[in-house]
């Protein structure tokens, strides 16, 4: 993807979001204490779909989870893919 996405987190929410070409695609977390974020569904509408929107929504919320220091379950498969290809760890469960 060529230009920058927007980016909001929405802490109260526990998504990131984005909208785009007025579609809005998003990625939702559950905190579940002791400092562990389980990811479980990342959703970009099919309008926007090759575009690295997905990858984008995950790589900021596996920054913020770093930044705070939490670990990540990714029960969204698309998350646990692209942890797999980045090498980025899990909780171990």
């Amino acid at each position: 993807m060529s230009e920058a996405l927007s980016i909001h987190h929405d802490q109260a929410g526990h998504q990131f979001e984005t909208t785009v070409d007025g579609h809005r695609a998003y990625l939702t977390y559950m905190d579940l204490g002791k400092q562990t974020l389980d990811i479980y569904r990342t959703f970009v509408p099919n309008a926007l779909r090759g575009r690295g929107i997905a990858a984008a929504l995950t790589e900021q919320a596996l920054d913020y989870a770093d930044k705070m220091g939490y670990e990540v379950i990714p029960s969204c498969s698309y998350v646990e893919r692209y942890m797999e290809r980045h090498k980025r760890p899990q909780a171990n469960t």
